[in-house]
């Protein structure tokens, strides 16, 4: 006669950046010697769930079986990491000491984590678990302050439990839960106007082009110049996302855990990292790899104030991330990819004293104190920057004057209207913006006519540029030309495309 087993089976999903993979929680009660374990590669946050479990169960009033319990996660060679298997194992535990029905379970995905008490708290992740459940044609269980965030992922059926009492008799259909309802679209908040910068109309001209064409800016100007008052002002610029790009922004909100009240925002992000970030602050990893900067950046805005202060292999870390639009980390038992489509805004002075133009205030070491410190950014890190402008220190005149008539609303209109001329031109491409464009897509929609290519081969010869600089010239006098609603991109549009690009300092 055999040794009777129950084995039990729950689904739930282990995060590898913004892919949620199929995971198996399996429990089997045998006769043995009280024991609870829990194998398949969990980190320290999967093994302390028998904890949380057990003192969940207690508090229901019920006690673990005086027998062996074995909990496994399969695949076995997939790392587990986490709270959120907590209501898995629960549930799987329950369904094997025969409390709940286990079949009823196979039609759900199970995320969550659990509280002493039985309560089932918030996790991160639950849009991409919800994601993962509606394309499997499965329900998602989770819980119940995260429902408005699972809502987000099409019909997929969403049962939002408050705590593990509440959980089982709405599966025993003793007293049914309510269904979510879909997180609210957040308001954009109101930043700086444009109309609040007086002066400098070099760089809010080149603010729009790169507002309108996603390109990356790079503002060099003494203290009290008003770079990152510009730099604040381009978010009311930017045209709305997408609901699909808001979606993309949500997932990785979702990952790292800043989703609150499942609530989505139609306002591209703008993230402005302290320059003391670490490496994995800016580009993601950690001991569990979350999204950095960077990643939360997606679809929006990464702000770099005092650029050079920055450790300069933490700078050299975003090469890759600017060229590719997103980071890959790897490790030995793990590669995870997360998205990284930014725009780049940074901000700097000319030198450590900042006053490098100015005989009166400079250091004594000007100007070889500027060739020293602009030597700390590596110079592919400059050439990844498409627009260079210098912002002119501003007096006590320019600040008497009335603020200028056009703000940010007339300026949003102009980049507006660019952005819908390259969705259309970019109908079949993967580009969502002229600064995506790159390969035969880049000669079909932005080579000049033949006045602009001469005098871009000319300055190519002259200013030393890379093959990436060049590039990046035209993608920048498309963009010009959109602004001034062109279809053809001409010599004056090459002209100023080239008036914004650096030529390096040397000592």
């Amino acid at each position: 006669m055999g040794i009777a087993r129950v084995v039990a089976l729950v689904r739930t999903v282990a995060y590898l950046g913004l892919e949620a993979r199929e995971v198996e929680v399996q429990c089997q009660v045998a006769p043995g010697l009280p024991r609870f374990s829990v194998v398949g590669l969990p980190d320290k946050a999967v093994g302390e769930s028998r904890e949380r479990v057990q003192a969940a169960l207690a508090a229901m009033g019920l006690a673990l079986p005086p027998k062996r319990i074995t909990v496994n996660l399969s695949p076995a060679d997939l790392p587990k990491e986490g709270s959120h298997y907590d209501l898995p194992i629960a549930l799987a535990l329950l369904a094997a000491m025969g409390v709940t029905d286990a079949e009823q379970l196979g039609d759900y995905v199970a995320v969550g984590e659990l509280a002493l008490d039985g309560r089932v708290v918030p996790s991160p992740g639950v849009l991409l678990a919800a994601i993962h459940a509606n394309e499997a044609e499965l329900g998602l269980i989770c819980p119940a302050a995260q429902g408005s965030e699972a809502r987000w992922a099409s019909d997929v059926p969403v049962v939002a439990a408050p705590d593990l009492t509440a959980l089982l008799n709405h599966l025993k259909g003793h007293g049914q839960l309510p269904a979510p309802e879909q997180g609210e679209v957040e308001k954009p908040q109101p930043g700086p106007d444009l109309n609040r910068v007086k002066g400098q109309e070099t760089a809010k001209r080149a603010l729009e082009i790169a507002a309108a064409g996603g390109h990356n800016l790079l503002m060099s100007g003494p203290p009290g110049a008003g770079k990152s008052l510009l730099a604040a002002c381009l978010p009311g610029i930017l045209p709305p996302l997408t609901p699909a790009e808001a979606l993309e922004v949500s997932m990785v909100q979702s990952v790292a855990g800043m989703l609150e009240g499942g609530r989505i925002s139609r306002a591209r992000p703008f993230r402005a990292p302290h320059h003391s970030a670490s490496m994995a602050a800016l580009t993601g990893g950690g001991l569990k790899v979350r999204p950095g900067e960077v990643s939360l950046a997606h679809l929006g805005v990464l702000f770099l104030d005092e650029l050079p202060e920055f450790q300069r292999p933490v700078l050299d870390s975003l090469r890759q991330p600017l060229e590719t639009g997103k980071v890959d980390v790897a490790r030995a038992n793990a590669h995870v990819s997360f998205p990284a489509r930014v725009q780049l805004i940074a901000a700097m002075n000319p030198c450590r004293c900042g006053h490098l133009g100015d005989a009166a205030l400079a250091c004594s070491r000007a100007p070889r104190c500027a060739v020293d410190y602009q030597a700390k950014i590596s110079g592919p890190m400059l050439d990844r920057i498409d627009l260079h402008v210098d912002v002119d220190p501003v007096s006590a005149a320019d600040l008497a004057l009335p603020p200028p008539a056009e703000g940010c609303a007339q300026v949003l209109a102009r980049v507006t209207a660019a952005r819908a001329r390259q969705s259309a031109r970019f109908d079949q491409s993967k580009a969502r913006t002229n600064a995506e464009l790159d390969g035969d897509a880049l000669e079909e929609f932005a080579s000049p006519d033949e006045a602009g290519r001469t005098l871009l081969m000319q300055a190519a010869e002259t200013m030393r540029l890379s093959a990436r600089s060049y590039t990046r010239m035209l993608r920048v006098a498309r963009t010009i030309a959109d602004l001034a609603g062109m279809e053809d991109v001409g010599r004056i549009h090459v002209a100023e495309a080239l008036s914004y690009r650096r030529i390096a300092m040397r000592g």
